[in-house]
């Protein structure tokens, strides 16, 4: 690994850097601890648009990762894509209502849709009472022309079991079931991107390091932002799989990539 420019912030993916559903992947708590020791400031970016922020501050005080104003998620990208005022049928869970309502959109109720009730866009994320009728009244409202926003497309997201379908797969089947592409505000995607150059600066997102384990996420949004990108093989990406695009760092889990940004080695 090399650590030749000090970044002057490290963002971390969460799900298959910090922790795989919310247990500490080993390591990783000293490692954040470290580098904030260090200097840096740590960043938590991730697509998990299910929880409230707030939720996922507390799940990672509760691994001993103090996190308050430190936690960006696809949904806050997401609402990004919203004017205050728009009317959005949800199709994913509470973090992307809380989103919306503090951009001030309207949440429509799925029987408000059965019932004729105008949306300008339909809002998917990963949530776990997705069925048939969901489905149809998300594809009935864009046909109605309400465009199609993703939180993310990421197929898979990864437990300690191994991976499970994730909001990409949710999207990708409403998107079928419509008919449009959807527009996707997650990693690795301009939307997640302004609300990272938001919290820093253009200047300093530019001179960050983001560490991820999905090269076609974490590593093309280090792309988008103009930043390096340190890969980890603690998440979805099997070990010894060729990466890409190429990392600046490669490391076996976060505790690896914090030893050779706080030490330079």
């Amino acid at each position: 690994m090399s650590a030749d420019a000090v970044p002057t912030a490290v963002l971390c993916d969460l799900d298959g850097v910090v922790w795989l559903s919310h247990q500490p992947i080993p390591g990783s708590v000293e490692a954040i601890a470290r580098l904030r020791a260090a200097g840096h400031r740590v960043l938590f970016v991730t697509n998990n648009s299910a929880a409230k922020v707030e939720d996922q501050e507390a799940a990672l005080e509760r691994i001993g990762v103090p996190a308050i104003g430190d936690v960006l998620t696809s949904a806050r990208a997401a609402a990004l894509l919203l004017q205050p005022g728009e009317r959005a049928l949800v199709c994913g869970g509470a973090g992307v209502v809380q989103a919306l309502d503090r951009r001030g959109v309207s949440c429509i109720s799925h029987d408000d849709v059965d019932n004729g009730e105008r949306v300008d866009a339909v809002v998917v994320g990963l949530h776990r009472t997705f069925d048939y009728h969901v489905l149809a009244r998300a594809a009935k409202a864009i046909r109605l022309g309400a465009r199609l926003i993703g939180t993310n497309d990421d197929a898979t997201y990864p437990t300690p079991e191994g991976p499970i379908p994730g909001g990409g797969s949710i999207l990708a089947a409403v998107q079928t079931a419509a008919g449009v592409q959807p527009q996707v505000a997650g990693k690795p995607h301009r939307a997640m991107a302004e609300l990272v150059r938001h919290e820093l600066g253009a200047a300093a997102a530019r001179s960050a390091l983001m560490v991820g384990d999905r090269p076609s996420t974490d590593g093309l949004f280090a792309r988008t932002l103009g930043c390096r990108y340190a890969h980890v093989w603690s998440g979805v990406t099997p070990l010894g799989t060729i990466i890409d695009p190429v990392p600046d760092m490669v490391g076996l889990d976060l505790a690896a990539v914090a030893d050779a940004v706080v030490t330079g080695g």
